[in-house]
């Protein structure tokens, strides 16, 4: 019992840390950040993460245990804050694959599609919710717009 109590106290912290990091971010006006780590003696890049003037996410830079640029992606985001689209970027700066998606009134994602660098449609997921915002199902489509699976989600209540 106790052991279950010190892990729902360090859950609760972590969870309030984490949410008043963007308001603090957008309180002090942080642009970025960049991490580092020091291996045997030598400063390296970890990652880096660009915010908008809200405190969002818009940009992220991952680098490998060399401190090299590994991965590069960058969000658009609308007016709630939920990301509507996603880019990522191979190590010479070109586009490897774009994410867009779509939102009901209340703010679920409904729809994901993923295209390839020439922009074309490989993937598409749809999810459709209950009356009281639960998610039912993720139904994934190919490129072709055929079904090639359907994850349903199902909730017991006391």
């Amino acid at each position: 019992m106790r052991k279950l109590f010190f892990i729902l106290i360090i859950n609760l912290l972590v969870c309030t840390a984490f949410s008043q990091k963007k308001k603090e971010i957008k309180k002090l006006q942080i642009k970025s950040t960049t991490e580092t780590v020091e291996v045997n003696g030598k400063l390296l890049l970890d990652s880096k993460t660009v915010f908008d003037t809200n405190g969002e996410v818009i940009e992220e830079e991952k680098y490998d245990d060399e401190g090299k640029l590994s991965s590069k992606k960058k969000y658009k985001l609308d007016t709630n804050g939920d990301v509507i689209e996603e880019l990522e970027y191979d190590l010479q700066n070109k586009l490897i694959q774009k994410i867009t998606c779509k939102y009901n009134f209340a703010q679920k994602k409904t729809e994901e599609l993923v295209f390839d660098a020439n922009n074309k449609l490989v993937i598409k997921h749809i999810y459709t919710y209950s009356n009281k915002g639960l998610k039912l199902s993720k139904t994934t489509y190919n490129g072709s717009n055929k079904v090639i699976a359907i994850k349903k989600y199902t909730y017991k209540y006391r």
